[in-house]
């Protein structure tokens, strides 16, 4: 199952570690964050290294839908009763600002860059749409009300917010890469103070960037009970309509739709990793209902790191790890997340004051109600007595039929019939799967 971004595309191709090295910036996985993060550092002049343990854009990158929006489902009216309006008016300044760098960059490349309006709707919540507008203008962001008539459901209503985009990742990404020092194939085994020992050789810095999508150190930050993966799917669809936006269900579990050329991609059926959910099915039977002689051309699935409040940790790993840093739990909207990343992170490293740092910080107050859920999921996969588990904690492992892999509910790792690994935060195949 390939993405349509992945279909056709010549990969890039960098060459595995083979001895020790030294260099100021050490920047661990190969995704989106990972990139944006070199690439930002090299053009500051510092020295860094990026590894990749598979090759680049493998992962959750080459299965996005990618949007480049400031919004995030309905966030910004429940950030100013959190965050009160000054909090929530950097979060959605970090948007602006990553929107306009990659309008910027998207110039020097040429990856289908396209603006886009882009729209929150719901199915019933007229109430909480209007609160969003008025959120939204009280920050400064200019939206309005539509009843996003274009789609083949009717809804309660939509957000709007115009001037927003879209655009190709990967070849985005691979003209980025030009020019950095990646690492493909080169796992990081351990890390010590000023030192990662990767399955190439020891890698000798003074920071450290962990851009793994799941933090894979569990000593560190609590990363295992501040996030959880949410699965979703896509399907490629032919002769359907062209929507002329971006779009996407105020709900977890609702609907996304935004043309690729011709086609029209449409996301949903999402759910917990590891717990039953609607699936391609529940897309395949909502595009025969509402689209005429419509063909599937591609399917692929993807999952996301959610976080407790839905804003991403980004900035130092720990209180107890100075030089060492994470980007993580993106919610579903990787691609400002991970541009918001590579300036916060750089302006860390080099010790420059960010207004953002508070907001993203993933030291912040893990007092949610998320982290019942996530401690009660985690309770009930340790207690579960079926095998197989999982090597990360220990976990029991649920069978997905439909993508014929082992899923972990409590943390998200997943893995192929085989055995092999598909998806962290576990680190290691896991042996013994039919």
């Amino acid at each position: 199952m390939e993405s349509v971004w992945q279909k056709g595309m010549e990969r890039m191709r960098f060459e595995p570690l083979t001895k020790s090295v030294k260099t100021d910036v050490l920047i661990i996985g190969g995704g989106i964050a990972g990139i944006l993060c070199a690439h930002r550092l090299k053009k500051a002049g510092v020295d860094c290294i990026l590894v990749e343990a598979d090759r680049i854009c493998g992962g959750i990158t080459g299965n996005t839908t990618a949007k480049i929006t400031l919004q995030h489902g309905l966030i910004y009216d429940r950030l100013i009763g959190e965050l009160g309006h000054d909090g929530a008016q950097l979060y959605l300044e970090a948007q602006v600002r990553a929107i306009r760098e990659y309008e910027t960059l998207c110039r020097e490349f040429s990856c289908e860059y396209e603006r886009k309006d882009s729209y929150v709707y719901s199915m019933h919540d007229r109430a909480g749409i209007e609160r969003e507008i008025e959120a939204l203008t009280r920050l400064g962001a200019k939206a309005d009300f539509s009843d996003a008539s274009l789609l083949p459901i009717k809804v309660a209503g939509a957000v709007r917010v115009k001037e927003q985009a879209q655009f190709h990742p990967l070849k985005f990404l691979f003209a980025i890469a030009e020019g950095l020092s990646i690492y493909e194939h080169t796992k990081v085994l351990e890390l010590k103070p000023g030192c990662a020992v990767t399955s190439g050789g020891e890698i000798r810095c003074k920071k450290m960037i962990v851009a793994t999508h799941f933090p894979f150190l569990n000593k560190h930050g609590s990363y295992f009970l501040k996030l959880y993966q949410h699965r979703s799917y896509v399907l490629a669809l032919e002769n359907a309509q062209n929507v002329e936006g971006m779009y996407v269900d105020e709900s977890d579990t609702g609907l996304s739709f935004r043309n690729e050329g011709r086609l029209l991609l449409l996301g949903g059926g999402g759910h917990r990793t590891g717990k039953k959910g609607g699936g391609w099915q529940e897309l395949e039977v909502f595009a025969r209902t509402h689209y005429d002689s419509v063909r599937v051309s591609a399917r692929w699935a993807t999952q996301d790191c959610m976080s407790l409040d839905r804003v991403p940790y980004i900035g130092q790993y720990s209180a107890r790890t100075p030089d060492l840093y994470v980007t993580t739990g993106y919610n579903k909207w990787g691609m400002t997340s991970a541009m918001i990343s590579a300036i916060l992170l750089t302006d860390l490293v080099l010790e420059k004051k960010n207004d953002w740092t508070s907001v993203f910080s993933p030291s912040r107050s893990i007092l949610r109600p998320q982290l019942a859920v996530n401690a009660l999921e985690s309770l009930i996969g340790l207690l579960t007595p079926t095998v197989p588990r999982c090597p990360h904690l220990g976990c029991a492992l649920k069978y997905n039929a439909a993508e014929h892999s082992w899923d972990c509910p409590c943390h998200g790792s997943r893995f192929e019939e085989s055995g092999q690994l598909i998806n962290n935060p576990a680190t290691d195949d896991k042996k013994g799967l039919r």
